[in-house]
């Protein structure tokens, strides 16, 4: 399992809301050319629907589907492959509120790759040290969202 711990100086729903926007999730990404279609054309995701990433990761074009298995608005949501590179994955994003207008953000992924044996190393080597960066890249960019311009997120529903 990989987890990464972030303080971030919004509240949680405020961080919540930026977690779930597919949008802010390819900018956040953008270096790997992510984009996503989402089931419902909503740019926010919520419970039951389903987002199609597509990017370049490890010199590979990636087409991952997840669909957002929980969702208890503002405290956790977990997103689950459906169809994709891995054999599983799930992601659990949980977030409670420190008060002072903080919250703690932590990002839980489990992913397996196929290949049995063979995946186990793949995933142990380079899938979780990988994944792990995304995550905590992600993480800044979603805490210099949720610290500066918010409204201009909300702006776009």
């Amino acid at each position: 399992m990989i987890e990464v711990v972030s303080v971030i100086g919004a509240a949680p729903g405020a961080v919540f809301d930026l977690e779930l926007d597919v949008d802010v999730h390819a900018e956040s990404l953008a270096g790997s050319r992510e984009t996503a279609t989402t089931s419902a054309g909503r740019r926010r995701l919520g419970l039951g629907d389903e987002v199609t990433f597509r990017a370049r990761h490890l010199g590979v074009r990636w087409r991952m589907t997840s669909r957002i298995t929980a969702y208890d608005r503002p405290y956790r949501f977990v997103d689950e492959q459906t169809r994709g590179p891995f054999r599983s994955m799930r992601h659990e994003h949980c977030f409670e509120d420190l008060g002072d207008g903080r919250t703690r953000m932590t990002d839980r992924m489990t992913v397996r790759a196929p290949w049995g044996a063979l995946g186990a190393v793949v995933t142990r080597i380079v899938l979780r040290p990988y994944l792990k960066r995304l995550l905590k890249k992600r993480a800044v960019h979603i805490a210099r969202l949720a610290e500066g311009d918010y409204s201009r997120i909300r702006a776009k529903e």
